[in-house]
């Protein structure tokens, strides 16, 4: 009866307002999820997640969202709820919280432990105060109550929202996957969803990572069974790689240890850090003495070792990499070894994941990784479940959310498939805003800033497209540094320029070219400056960058960054 009434009541037109969605991350890309929902300029906020650099992003570290949107709204933001602890949901925290002028926070014990954990990093913020939340619970933020549901997915303490707002009731399903035999969890509670649906649902929005995945994703009892088998037959040391945030998989790796009689030792900052939170939650459980020191590896037969680190992908300084490259005081690889990749490679680092395993190989390690066995099952939803999600909650309106834009549309289009109205069904992007209200949901016209927000070091924000451009000519066409001494008087030249290149030419096997360019930047130092002290010597550097720039491209047909210098004596 009250949906009822809520719906009669939204039907007066003078009464009706709509609600705002608005994504500031997580359209288009995978990974620096944030959400905002405005309603009469309140706000609540879901997630506050980074993403990482792509390859064409030199010496960046991290990429958040744009919160100016918010700027002169802090009082406004009635709370940031976090659906779960993974780095793409949490990681923009410690970079945005203080612009945010620290709102009320909400998340599971992991994510809080997480996030706190984090925040020791950040000596210079204040501390956080994070309500703990649990399966079940509810909370009111002003015209928003927020109930909390138990999803599966790859790390504990991972909720869906159930939002009930003016307009009508929007579930927010994050990261999620229906496994039916779960290891170390329960699987998902159905009659839950069930109980849920049944109120009514007027907006889902569900993650769409893979949205392109046919079928049901694999279940993690597979997994363990496959890794068992591996332990089994293991000769030598097991050297098991995998995400720091891939707690289930990392408490399966500790109890095949246990139950094939090995010690486990563990490397790897967000690795140790995240164990350290879990075994004082509760969520990693280990016996006494199963865990060991790296320094205490030499002591102890190599059958009887598995060492749990990070760099599955290829990181140039993760303990797996630094193993590869007999970099690691504490391990060596022995033929007798076996290394397990125990996740999926993300788009990007294949030929650094590829170059790895290859050097594995020749050290003479028994590789294996997910393309040759079920060792690695992905913490999302697959087609199946995705249809059968939207077949519980029969939403009236529809938003994939968090995905590559194909990710987003496939998804959009299976929405379609199980009978939702296709104008009922929006794909984002980030910046746009939909504003639903209980018989219709529209994109306004223009949108907001979200575009990257680059960490570089200390810097944030400070990082524009010229300092990136300059950083991505300086990656493929070296820097090129030509030095003319000219006289103060007379504006000539005086002696031969010299000239310092990194990484565009080896100066010793170019000295045809070399002559041809200090005779060029004669020419041009003589013809362009003037005969007195008047002489413009920016413009004249301009003219030696423009024209030798030019030349060099016709010789080589690349264009190093041309730093021209012009010192008068």
């Amino acid at each position: 009866m009250e949906n009822i009434k809520t719906e009669k009541l939204n039907k007066a037109p003078h009464r009706e307002e709509g609600l705002k969605i608005i994504p500031l991350g997580g359209m288009g890309e995978v990974g620096r999820n944030m959400t905002l929902f405005e309603y009469k300029r309140r706000i609540l906020i879901v997630d506050m997640g980074f993403k990482m650099p792509g390859e064409d992003m030199p010496g960046i570290d991290f990429i958040i969202p744009n919160t100016s949107y918010l700027r002169g709204k802090e009082r406004n933001i009635l709370g940031v709820i976090f659906t779960h602890g993974h780095y793409d949901h949490i990681g923009a925290v410690p970079y945005l919280i203080e612009k945010l002028h620290y709102p009320p926070m909400f998340a599971g014990a992991l994510s809080k432990a997480i996030i706190l954990r984090r925040q020791e990093d950040f000596s210079h913020l204040k501390k956080l105060q994070i309500e703990e939340i649990k399966d079940g619970d509810k909370i009111r933020l002003g015209p928003f109550t927020v109930e909390f549901f138990k999803q599966n997915h790859n790390i504990p303490d991972t909720f869906g929202l159930f939002i009930n707002s003016p307009v009508g009731n929007i579930v927010l399903n994050s990261d999620f996957k229906f496994d039916p035999d779960p290891v170390y969890d329960t699987p998902t509670n159905f009659n839950k969803l069930s109980n849920l649906a049944r109120r009514g649902v007027t907006l889902l929005m569900a993650d769409s990572t893979c949205a392109e995945e046919e079928g049901h994703s694999l279940s993690e009892r597979t997994i363990m069974e496959n890794l068992d088998k591996i332990f089994r037959e293991a000769e030598g040391k097991i050297i098991a790689a995998s995400f720091g945030s891939l707690i289930n998989r990392i408490q399966q790796i500790i109890s095949l240890s246990e139950k094939h009689k090995r010690t486990v030792a563990i490397d790897g900052y967000s690795l140790k850090t995240n164990v350290e939170i879990c075994k004082k939650l509760g969520y990693i459980k280990a016996k006494k003495g199963t865990i060991i020191y790296p320094r205490s590896i030499g002591k102890i037969p190599d059958k009887k070792i598995t060492f749990l680190c990070t760099g599955a992908q290829g990181e140039e300084q993760a303990v797996l990499m630094r193993i590869a490259n007999k970099e690691y005081q504490h391990i060596e690889i022995n033929p007798k070894d076996s290394v397990i990749f125990s996740s999926s490679v993300i788009p990007g680092n294949e030929r650094t994941v590829q170059r790895l395993k290859d050097e594995l190989y020749r050290q003479g390690a028994k590789v294996y990784h997910y393309k040759m066995m079920d060792i690695h099952a992905s913490g999302h939803a697959y087609r199946d479940e995705l249809k059968q999600l939207m077949e519980i909650f029969k939403p009236k309106f529809f938003i994939p959310m968090h995905g590559q834009f194909s990710m987003l549309y496939n998804h959009a289009e299976l929405a379609k498939k199980v009978g939702i109205k296709p104008e009922n069904v929006r794909v984002l992007e980030n910046g746009e805003i939909a504003n639903l209200s209980p018989r219709k949901m529209v994109i306004e016209k223009g949108k907001i800033a979200s575009n990257y927000i680059m960490v570089d070091g200390l810097g944030i924000g400070d990082m524009g497209e010229v300092v990136l451009r300059d950083r991505q000519a300086l990656a493929n066409d070296g820097i090129f540094v030509i030095i003319a001494v000219v006289n103060a008087q007379t504006g000539k030249v005086i002696g031969s320029p010299d000239i310092i290149s990194r990484g565009f030419i080896y100066l010793r096997k170019s000295k045809d070219l070399l002559a041809q360019t200090r005779k060029q930047t004669v020419t041009l130092i003589n013809k362009t400056a003037g005969q007195n002290q008047s002489t413009n010597w920016t413009y004249v550097k301009d003219v030696l960058r423009n024209r030798l720039g030019d030349f060099l491209f016709q010789k080589t047909k690349k264009r190093p960054m041309i730093l021209p210098v012009v010192i008068e004596v």
